[in-house]
C-alpha cells in the first residue's frame, strides 16, 4: 500500500497503487442505527470500497443476545458441526460459512451479551450501499481462522457492488503457462487489507479501500455466494464429529458416472476395520461391467421370484416385492462385499464354531460400514441391500467367485439424484443399558 491514492474517478489497471483509509469516530453503534448515515462525513468518492466490520452491522440490526450461556447461542446459529475439541466448535452456519463458534462473538459487546452474525450479510451490504454516494461498493467483513495455519484474518461475509472473484482460468502467465486453477478471492483480499487499519482494539470498525474502482460494479452483483465452495466440491466437508453421520441410504442416482478410484479408496477404508485373529475377512467385488451388473440383478431377481412362489405369494404381490430390487438395477455401480473365513479357528463343539463365524460376520459388517462411510466422504451415495445373502450360489456363479466367499449383500453406488430426506432423530438413551 502507498500513501498516494489513485484518483477515484479513474479506472486503474490491476497492479496500480491502493490506499487503505481508516474511518475513526463512529462510536458505539446501537440497535436501529443507520450504518450508512454514520459514514456521511467519511469523504467517500466514486470508486471507493467501504469495508464494514460485521459487529457494527449486527449491533445496528439488533443481533445482540443476552446470553450467559454462549454455547446455547452457538447451537442456535449452527446448521452443522464440522469439528469439536473441548469447548471449541467449528460450525457451518445457515449462511454457508464454516467458522469458529458459528460466528457468535462475545468481544466488543457489553458483558453478558453476545453478537450473532447479520441475518443476511449480503442484504446488509446492499442496504448500506443504498445509503452511500453512487459508485461506492460495500463489503461486510468478519474474522475467520484458516485450516492448517495459525492466526486470524478478515474475510468478506457480505458483498454489494464489488466483484467478488477474479477467475483467471484459461489465461496464461508471463511464461506462457496456462492457468487452470487460479481464481482470486478479491473480496476476501480487500477485507483482509482493510483489517490492517481497523484492528480488534483500535475502535475503528470501518475502512475505505481506494484505488480499486475497476472492481466496483454498477449493480449490487451476486454477493458473497460465489466465494462459498459448494458441498460437492468440498474435499474436507466432513469433520471428525459428523463423518459417520454423512452416510445415508441413497436409493435414486443421477446419470453421473462413478469414479472407480473413489470406490477403491472406500475399499481401503473398509479393510481398515478390526478383525479377529489378525485375519482379513473382507473381499470386495467391484461390478464395473454394465453387462455383468444386469446379469447379476436378473439372476438374483429370478432366484427371489422362485423363493416367493414357493412361499405361496400371488403373482401380483411378487411383482410389488421384486420392485424393491430396482435400487440395484438402476445403480451405475455395484459392489458385493464378501466374507471369507480364512484364519478362523475350528472347535470340537458347534457352540464355539457358531460364535467363531459370528465374530467374522461382525468384522465383515465393520468393514462394510467403513466402506459406506468413506463412499459418503468421497461424495458418493450408497445403499446396502441384503439380497445376495439369500441366493449366494447364484451370485457366486454369475461373478465366478470361489466357493469360500460368502456374499454379504450388495452395495448400490452412485451420485445422489436428490438430497436424502431428513433422518428421524434417535435418542441414544433408548439404546443404552447401564449396569
Amino acid at each position: 500500500m502507498t500513501p498516494d491514492a489513485v484518483p477515484a474517478a479513474a479506472t486503474p489497471s490491476p497492479g496500480g497503487s491502493v490506499e487503505v483509509i481508516p474511518v475513526p469516530g463512529i462510536g458505539e453503534v446501537r440497535p436501529g442505527d443507520d450504518v450508512a448515515a454514520l459514514l456521511k462525513d467519511a469523504g467517500l468518492r466514486e470508486g471507493d470500497i467501504v469495508v464494514v466490520t460485521s459487529k457494527i452491522v449486527s449491533k445496528a440490526e439488533g443481533r445482540v443476545r443476552r446470553a450467559p450461556d454462549r454455547a446455547a447461542a452457538i447451537e442456535e446459529e449452527t446448521e452443522r458441526v464440522v469439528a469439536r475439541r473441548g469447548d471449541t466448535v467449528i460450525s457451518q452456519t445457515r449462511h454457508g460459512f464454516v467458522m469458529a463458534a458459528a460466528g457468535v462473538d462475545a468481544s466488543n459487546t457489553e458483558p453478558g451479551t453476545v453478537l450473532l452474525l447479520p441475518e443476511d450479510p449480503d442484504a446488509s451490504a446492499r442496504r448500506i450501499r443504498a445509503g452511500l454516494p453512487a459508485g461506492v461498493g460495500v463489503i461486510v467483513s468478519d474474522t475467520f481462522g484458516r485450516p492448517w495455519r495459525h492466526g486470524l484474518t478478515d474475510v468478506a461475509i457480505g458483498v454489494a457492488g464489488v466483484t467478488p472473484l477474479d477467475d483467471l482460468r484459461g489465461a496464461t502467465d508471463t511464461h506462457g503457462n496456462p492457468l487452470s486453477a487460479t481464481v482470486t478471492a478479491l473480496a476476501d483480499e480487500i477485507a483482509s487489507a482493510a483489517e490492517l487499519v481497523k484492528g480488534k482494539l483500535a475502535g475503528v470498525p470501518v475502512a475505505i479501500v481506494r484505488g480499486l474502482a475497476h472492481l466496483v460494479t454498477a449493480g449490487d452483483g451476486p454477493g458473497v455466494r460465489p466465494l462459498l465452495r459448494p458441498a460437492d466440491e468440498d474435499m474436507f466437508r466432513y469433520g471428525s464429529r459428523d463423518v459417520v453421520f454423512a452416510r445415508r441410504t441413497i436409493r435414486e442416482f443421477s446419470a453421473e458416472p462413478v469414479d472407480p478410484g473413489a470406490v477403491r479408496r472406500a475399499v481401503a477404508a473398509g479393510i481398515a476395520a478390526p478383525a479377529p485373529h489378525h485375519t482379513t475377512p473382507w473381499r470386495f467385488v467391484l461390478v464395473e461391467s454394465a453387462a455383468t451388473r444386469l446379469k447379476l440383478v436378473d439372476a438374483m431377481r429370478d432366484a427371489w421370484i422362485t423363493d416367493l412362489r414357493g412361499d405361496g405369494f400371488t403373482e401380483e404381490s411378487i411383482v410389488k416385492r421384486v420392485r424393491r430390487g430396482d435400487v440395484l438395477r438402476n445403480a451405475p455401480y455395484l459392489v458385493v462385499p464378501c466374507l471369507v473365513m480364512e484364519g478362523s479357528h475350528t472347535y470340537r463343539d458347534e457352540r464355539r464354531n457358531a460364535a467363531e463365524r459370528e465374530m467374522f460376520v461382525v468384522a465383515t459388517g465393520a468393514g462394510v460400514e467403513n466402506f459406506l462411510v468413506q463412499l459418503a466422504v468421497e461424495g458418493l451415495g450408497s445403499a446396502w441391500v441384503s439380497s445376495t445373502m439369500f441366493c449366494r450360489p447364484v451370485v457366486r456363479e454369475v461373478l465366478d467367485l470361489p466357493g469360500s466367499w460368502d456374499p454379504m449383500g450388495c452395495v448400490a453406488v452412485g451420485h445422489a439424484a436428490a438430497p436424502p430426506r431428513d433422518r428421524a432423530p434417535r435418542d441414544p438413551g433408548d439404546f443404552i443399558l447401564t449396569r
